[in-house]
């Protein structure tokens, strides 16, 4: 994974250049982390540092990220591992559970599988683990007492890592129960000035609150301190309803910096573990001009994250595409020109976008089942696309190797 080669070093500083492992070639506008910040090396891979450092972290999209000792006398030449997730989904209680989880580990011997997202706080905010910031806030106290967890999660944590799985922690934010009944002074209003519940009757909270913000990204410096490769944030938006009251004007561009605030805020705050940030968005963020009524406006999205994770389930496109009026009978178009559309609209490379793709059966057209033929179509359209990989979701945290990509 790292490659170190000392040369002249001046007593103060540290210089270093990021190249691709494999092909030697420069790794462009890495990012390098020490005791000082985050910087930026340029077009050419190269990096300055005034502070003397003894070590740096490295990262860039498409990579697997490192760590380099400083040597007193010489410079750096980090290397890169090329790397491309291809995960599957465990909730909190699929990570919790030894049959479940151990399948899912099992794919890594017979398909492309190599990575895992594993729920940190779900979407109906339990944890795999005791959480001292869920703790502290009170929010422990309203899971319920057969929510999953396990006494050594980092045992678990470890043992993921030895079979070489790249780990993503999922956080879902706003839509947080659990928080709500903890905090009600923080909650999404109906247009009566209640507390307000989806579908699934459970309550969000109010996208502008600070202490909303501070408490999730709590929750991700656990994740990182416990050893995840990239925390991925969910539900990171506004609910999609109407007549709803927040601490501030519901306006599309209050909505959108609050997004973009939080996302910046957190990055800020995991800049000291290297993780790689992503968030989950709309399929439908990657075709509207605005921000969806939710706060996602697609451009907006880059500066604060590594990679943006658009959930191209073909059954989420109720209203199909130009040309396509039923997305399951076509999902491999359904990827491919949603992520056309992405790139084309923000000018990022495909290696900025990893896709949700679907692995479960139809909701939204004639209940078809998503077989080997459905799974490869999207995951082929993905790779075609030049992505960061693909994550398969199914709610029932159960995959068939046979309809896995190999």
């Amino acid at each position: 994974m790292l490659v170190l080669c000392a040369f002249a070093f001046a007593a103060r500083s540290t210089s270093g250049v990021v190249v691709d492992a494999q092909t030697l070639a420069p790794v462009a506008h890495a990012i390098v982390t020490d005791a000082q910040g985050v910087h930026h090396a340029d077009e050419a891979g190269r990096f300055s540092l005034d502070d003397g450092a003894a070590t740096v972290a490295v990262r860039a999209p498409g990579y697997l990220r490192t760590t380099a000792s400083v040597a007193p006398d010489g410079a750096l030449k980090i290397a890169l591992t090329p790397f491309r997730p291809r995960a599957v989904y465990l909730s909190a209680y699929g990570v919790t559970n030894t049959a479940l989880r151990d399948a899912a580990v099992a794919l890594t011997d017979h398909t492309a599988v190599n990575a895992l997202v594993i729920d940190m706080k779900g979407d109906r905010g339990m944890t795999p683990y005791r959480s001292a910031a869920r703790d502290t806030i009170g929010a422990s106290a309203h899971v319920g007492e057969h929510a999953p967890s396990v006494k050594d999660f980092q045992a678990i944590v470890d043992a993921l890592h030895r079979r070489r799985l790249y780990l993503i922690a999922r956080i879902v934010v706003f839509k947080d129960d659990p928080l709500a009944l903890a905090h009600p002074e923080w909650t999404v209003r109906d247009a009566t000035g209640h507390p307000w519940h989806d579908r699934e009757n459970l309550q969000w909270m109010d996208p502008f609150s600070q202490d909303v913000w501070r408490h999730n990204i709590e929750v991700a410096q656990e994740a990182a301190r416990a050893g995840f490769d990239e925390i991925q944030f969910d539900y990171v938006r506004f609910p999609d309803a109407g007549g709803l009251r927040f601490s501030q004007p519901n306006t599309r561009e209050n909505r959108t910096a609050a997004i973009v605030g939080f996302l910046h805020a957190a990055r800020a705050r995991l800049a000291p573990y290297n993780v790689f940030v992503s968030a989950d968005i709309f399929g439908y963020v990657c075709w509207n001009l605005d921000d969806t009524a939710i706060g996602q406006q697609l451009e907006t999205l880059s500066a604060p994250l590594d990679y943006i994770s658009p959930m191209l389930y073909p059954s989420g496109f109720t209203w199909g595409l130009p040309g396509c009026t039923n997305p399951v009978a076509d999902p491999e178009q359904i990827v491919r020109r949603s992520l056309h559309e992405a790139k084309q609209r923000t000018g990022l490379p495909g290696v900025r976008f990893r896709p949700w793709l679907q692995a479960f059966r139809d909701y939204a057209f004639d209940r078809r089942e998503f077989d080997a033929t459905a799974i490869r179509a999207q995951t082929k359209a993905a790779d075609e696309a030049g992505t960061d990989g693909w994550m398969l979701w199914n709610p029932r945290n159960r995959y068939d190797a046979a309809d896995l990509p190999r």
